[in-house]
Order: structure tokens, then C-alpha cells, then sequence
């Protein structure tokens, strides 16, 4: 049989609302002698409180929703592992939903985590280019905050609350003028889905180095694509079809970086005597593919810490902070034809 709250207080010689109190850290203070009985029938008895009855008792006290795209994909991971890192130095619990890219299941889930009476909430990842979309979400966020929620985002730039925003257009900027530096032009560029603000800042942080070089970007050196290993393959195959001759390949993410090098393999197509390629992220496995990626490097784990410190902070305003991208030289980039 389980052991109940009534059990202890019983062999605390307490009332059953004192056990309560002391267990639930009540703002209504107990005598220490009272205080000590309890927790020492509580060991005894190796009893665990109810986590429903304390929901009910102390709502929004415990738990952290957290919404990312899929904690699967290497970028999410790093980033959870930040938020985590944060959540457990305050003892809170998180509760991770997969959007899985689709908006509607986002809305959705806040709706869910609002019902749950989270402390707070934090939506990781990029927004999306749906102005309607955007209102209703913000409305719920809104609502949420009216109610005392804290929410705070990663990557978005349009929705209510403190944000942690990466310098996707400044990384990707400094790595254009760079791969242009060495003299390359017939560059093809591998982007994410473009219904993301992430694709549209990073696409724009190139094109803005592409200008200031002269050089143009024509519509049939751009592939677009999931964010995804395969996607990165399959878009490397059509670009080569396509656009026989180019010299470096541009992709906005590690992950189809990795499927950018495993196309050329297969094709016979050396990194980078032949053709120079570029990810974006810096996740763990850029330092071990061969070769070693040239990537632009975001915080991630850091932005996952960020997050969550805006989210539990005692400052109940909104804010922006600002998460530096770095450039990470390794070595498959290099000028063209220098082999």
C-alpha cells in the first residue's frame, strides 16, 4: 500500500494540514521541533508526495515547458542540455514537447503547458514567416504572462517576453566575406525551409557579404531544403547536377553539411581540393568529419542557460540578450584550386 500524506502525520503526531505544509514549503511557517518530527516521518516511512496534489497546492512552482522543433537534431540537443544544465540548479522539472516544425502543434502544446500551470515557458527555435500564426501565439503568450507565466524564446524575434537572440546574420556574414576572400564565385548555397526566420537571417547575412563583394548569387546555385543530413545529400546531388563547376558549397546547418560530404564521396568529389564546403551551428561532430568542418559557431549550450535564467529571474521585464556567432576555420575550406 502506499503510503499517505495522513500516514505520516500520524506518525509525526501532527495534523494532516501541518505535514502539508511543511512538504509543500508553505509561506505559512511551522516551528522547527514540528518541522523536524515531520521530516523525520517522512524518512521513516520513505514517503513521496503526490506530484498532482502539489500542483494543485503550489501551481507553477516546479515545472518549465519547454517547446523545441525535435530534441533529436543536434542543434535542439545541445540547446536542452543548457536548459537542463540551469533547470536542475533550481530544482525545477522540464517538460519538453516536439513541435516537429509544425505550427499548429506548437499552438497546441502551449495551450497543454498553460493548463498545467508551468512557471514558465520557453519556445526554442526559429519563428516562422505566418503573420496570423504569429498573432495567435502571441495572444496565448500574452495571456499566459497576464496570469503570472514567465516565457521567454530562443531564435525568435517577433513574440512576447525576454529572448535570446544568435547572431545568425553577423556569423553568416563573416563567413561569406571570408569564402569570397579566398577567391571563390561559383558558390552554391545549400539553405533550410524558407518558411523560417532562421533560413531568411542566415540567407541574409550571405547575400549581404555577396554584395559588398559584387558577386551575384543566382536563383539556380540556391537549394532549399530541410534542415536535415538527408536534405543537406539530396539538395548536394541536384546543385552538382545543376551547377556543374562550384567551387565551395555554402551550407546553412552542420547537419546537411554532413549530407553535403557524404553526396561528394560518393561521387568521387574531393573536400577540399575539389570543391570547399561550409556548415553552420558547430555541433560536436563538425571537429570529427572528414574533413573537419568549417563552421560558423553558436553558443547553444550557453543559449540554453540564458533561456532559462531569463525564464526563472526574479526581473519580471522583458529582455534581449544577444548570443555571439564566432567563425570556426578548419579544413574544409580553402582557396580554389589548391590542390
Amino acid at each position: 500500500m502506499a503510503v499517505t500524506l495522513a500516514d505520516v502525520a500520524r506518525l509525526a503526531g501532527v495534523s494532516p494540514a501541518t505535514v502539508s505544509r511543511v512538504i509543500n514549503d508553505s509561506a505559512k511557517r511551522v516551528n522547527e521541533d514540528l518541522r523536524e518530527r515531520v521530516l523525520a516521518a517522512v524518512r521513516q516511512l520513505h514517503y513521496v508526495p503526490n506530484a498532482h496534489a502539489q500542483n494543485v497546492a503550489r501551481p507553477r512552482k516546479s515545472a518549465v515547458g519547454v517547446i523545441v522543433h525535435d530534441v533529436s537534431d543536434p542543434y535542439f540537443a545541445e540547446i536542452t542540455r543548457g536548459l537542463q544544465r540551469q533547470a536542475g540548479a533550481h530544482d525545477r522539472l522540464l517538460v519538453i514537447c516536439n513541435s516537429y516544425r509544425e505550427p499548429e502543434r506548437e499552438l497546441a502544446y502551449v495551450g497543454l503547458l498553460r493548463a498545467q500551470q508551468v512557471h514558465a515557458l520557453i519556445l526554442a527555435g526559429s519563428g516562422y514567416h505566418d503573420d496570423a500564426f504569429t498573432e495567435r501565439l502571441n495572444g496565448e503568450l500574452d495571456a499566459y504572462q497576464q496570469a503570472g507565466g514567465r516565457v521567454a524564446v530562443i531564435g525568435r524575434h517577433r513574440l512576447v517576453g525576454s529572448a535570446v537572440l544568435p547572431a545568425n546574420e553577423d556569423g553568416a556574414h563573416e563567413l561569406g566575406l571570408r569564402i569570397l576572400g579566398l577567391g571563390h564565385r561559383r558558390i552554391g548555397v545549400i539553405a533550410g525551409p524558407r518558411y523560417l526566420t532562421t533560413t531568411t537571417d542566415r540567407l541574409t547575412g550571405f547575400r549581404r557579404a555577396f554584395d559588398e563583394a559584387g558577386v551575384e548569387l543566382p536563383a539556380s546555385r540556391l537549394v532549399y531544403c530541410d534542415f536535415t543530413r538527408d536534405g543537406g545529400a539530396r539538395a548536394t546531388g541536384a546543385l552538382l547536377d545543376a551547377e556543374p563547376g562550384l567551387t565551395a558549397l555554402i551550407t546553412l546547418n552542420d547537419s546537411m553539411a554532413v549530407g553535403a560530404l557524404a553526396t561528394l564521396r560518393e561521387r568521387g568529389v574531393r573536400v577540399p581540393e575539389d570543391i570547399s564546403v561550409t556548415g553552420f551551428d558547430d555541433m560536436p561532430i563538425a571537429r570529427d568529419v572528414t574533413p573537419a568542418l568549417t563552421t560558423v559557431r553558436l553558443p547553444l549550450v550557453e543559449m540554453g542557460e540564458r533561456a532559462m535564467a531569463l525564464a526563472l529571474g526574479d526581473d519580471t521585464g522583458p529582455h534581449s540578450e544577444r548570443a555571439a556567432a564566432a567563425l570556426v576555420w578548419r579544413s574544409s575550406l580553402t582557396a580554389p584550386g589548391s590542390s
